[in-house]
């Protein structure tokens, strides 16, 4: 066996939730030995903020065998008691119009769940080691080089290391400092986010759904879930008409909203959707932006991306968290795969980030693809409201199957390209030999 250097030294730009549980899997999944991880996260403290999240039967799986079981119990967690992952209703009559079911999760603690996302990190944050997670350091700017790369903060300092990885959410320094015409675009969306304590509401609205519920509208749509640890969340999700520029302008993530326009947003919606915009104590807000599929997640040699920095999905089917976990994965089985035994020279470095990419990537861009056509979708006139609402209940009705996204096995997508990979290095070697005439095979057969 090649003797190993001291240590590979991997530095994470971010501590939310794809950092934290890229480190964790890097720390438990890689099995390499020599392995040292740093996240450097621009908050000056790590606390339990943040709206509601959804983790679905992938996402779910991924925490299983990262080993953050502490986050599956049924306290941490909300499971619909009726094990249906999506109910979809009509805005005005409250009618069942169409339903998502699970296709193939035996565990029911792989049901699509529902947490406040301050809970899924902190769940994750018990598997880090404090002393690695560095605090106060926003990114100016990062570097590759052949010899390794280089993370520089705001405060003047900086660190350096073998391998860099950006987990550094929607808007990310790192994905900017290699791509820097990057843009996001604004989906058109505005979403007014809450939670709060389910006593608020739970007894006080006559027939209030146990399960997750969407309501859909012509234009806007609402939902309404219960949360792990008693929580309650609701979330408005409105048409806003103006352009990405001047939401920028006007509007910060996270920003405290007006909860009295979330009131008259849906004061002509069912009786339960009123009563729970009602009880709803407040609100922010969070513009929805989305970004174009990257060409490539492999910068010079040294550096990938995982969670929003690698795919600006915006939040679309409620798929961020379970993506970012599984692209966790992913980077994990791949270190695994192409360090044990081998040295950490810059091509072994770039062969796992590749292995990575090649397993995440196709997957992502085609969730990416739908956001595109649905962003890009012209809003259609109608003549009168019941050809409108015909319209809505055909497009409840027709929702695109999504199993494919929410019970995804990276797992066995790793295998696979893999397993390609292996192939394609023994086909090339077989096109040489029949180039030569040495051999005279079928494609298929190499």
């Amino acid at each position: 066996m090649v003797e190993q250097p001291k240590s590979l030294r991997v530095l994470i730009a971010g501590a939310g939730i794809a950092g934290l549980a890229t480190a964790i899997s890097l720390a438990r999944i890689s099995s390499v030995a020599k392995i040292d991880v740093q996240l450097y996260e621009q908050a000056p403290e790590l606390l339990e903020i943040g709206a509601s999240i959804a983790l679905s039967p992938n996402g779910m799986r991924t925490l299983e065998k990262l080993g953050v079981h502490n986050a599956l119990s049924d306290e941490v967690g909300f499971r619909g008691p009726g094990g249906i992952p999506q109910i979809f209703r009509h805005w005005k009559t409250d009618q069942v119009v169409s339903t998502d079911t699970h296709a193939d999760v035996s565990d029911p603690r792989h049901y699509t769940t529902r947490f406040h996302r301050g809970h899924v990190h902190s769940a994750l944050l018990e598997h880090v080691p404090p002393e690695t997670i560095h605090l106060n350091k926003k990114i100016k700017r990062a570097e590759a080089r052949p010899d390794g790369v280089s993370l520089f903060f705001e405060d003047g300092t900086d660190v350096h290391g073998d391998i860099l990885i950006g987990a550094d959410g929607i808007r990310s320094s790192v994905r900017q400092s290699f791509i820097p015409d990057y843009k996001l675009r604004f989906s058109g969306k505005v979403f007014m986010r809450a939670t709060f304590d389910a006593s608020l509401v739970e007894g006080k609205i006559p027939n209030l759904p146990a399960d997750s519920i969407h309501w859909w509208g012509p234009k806007d749509n609402f939902f309404a879930s219960r949360l792990g640890k008693n929580q309650y969340t609701t979330v408005g999700a409105y048409d806003d008409p103006r352009s990405s520029e001047e939401l920028e302008r006007t509007i910060a993530w996270d920003q405290l909203g007006n909860v009295e326009f979330l009131r008259n947003r849906y004061k002509d919606w069912n009786p339960t959707v009123r009563a729970l915009t009602e009880l709803t104590p407040s609100t922010n807000l969070y513009p929805n932006f989305a970004g174009d599929a990257l060409p490539t997640w492999v910068f010079g040699s040294r550096v990938t991306l995982v969670g929003d920095a690698a795919h600006a999905h915006g939040g679309a089917f409620a798929a961020g968290g379970s993506l970012a976990l599984d692209d966790s994965l992913a980077l994990g089985l791949a270190f695994k795969h192409i360090f044990q035994g081998a040295t950490f020279s810059i091509e072994n470095i770039e062969k796992a980030l590749r292995l990575y990419s090649q397993t995440r990537q196709p997957h992502t861009a085609r969730l990416l693809r739908i956001v595109h056509d649905q962003i890009d979708r012209k809003a259609t006139t109608f003549a009168t409201s019941e050809a409108e609402d015909e319209a809505l209940v055909a497009r409840l009705k027709g929702r695109p199957d999504t199993v494919w996204l929410s019970e995804h096995d990276v797992e066995a997508a790793f295998g696979v390209v893999a397993q390609g990979s292996h192939d394609a290095g023994a086909q090339r070697v077989g096109e040489e030999l029949k180039t030569s005439g040495a051999i005279q095979l079928e494609p298929s057969k190499l």
